[in-house]
């Protein structure tokens, strides 16, 4: 619910969730200027790896500990999100959790347009807690 206003639509979402692909539509996500609105794909980008992470993770408290976008060149087409587990990235996460109870891993992925081009570098951190977490 909160992406209808911005018509994304699921590509790929494997049923293990370590590959997704969403696009992300030009209209009505356009800034004056012509290209995609920064917020928009930020907005897309905020949850992502947190989510995954809860699928792969369960049993923990999760969100996004940062998130940084670069954008590399300007999205004048939609703008499609691709997110891949490494599954090392995934062996060396739940390596850290059985040492101590906790990780903050980080993780990269981006938003390419029609041509294949890498529009914008997504870099991110999700802090993984056990259920009782206090901060």
């Amino acid at each position: 619910p909160p992406y209808r206003r911005m018509r994304i639509r699921v590509l790929e979402l494997s049923t293990d969730w370590r590959q997704v692909r969403i696009l992300l539509p030009l209209q009505p996500n356009r800034n004056p200027g012509g290209s995609m609105f920064g917020g928009a794909v930020a907005c897309l980008a905020d949850p992502i790896a947190a989510l995954v992470c809860n699928r792969t993770f369960p049993g923990y408290r999760l969100w996004t500990r940062d998130l940084s976008l670069d954008f590399v060149r300007e999205g004048r087409t939609d703008l499609e999100l691709r997110f891949a587990l490494d599954p090392d990235q995934e062996r060396r996460v739940r390596d850290e959790l059985n040492e101590r109870g906790r990780a903050t891993p980080e993780f990269h992925f981006g938003f390419f347009d029609r041509h294949g081009q890498e529009c914008v570098r997504v870099r991110t951190r999700v802090a993984i807690r056990p259920a009782d977490y206090q901060p």
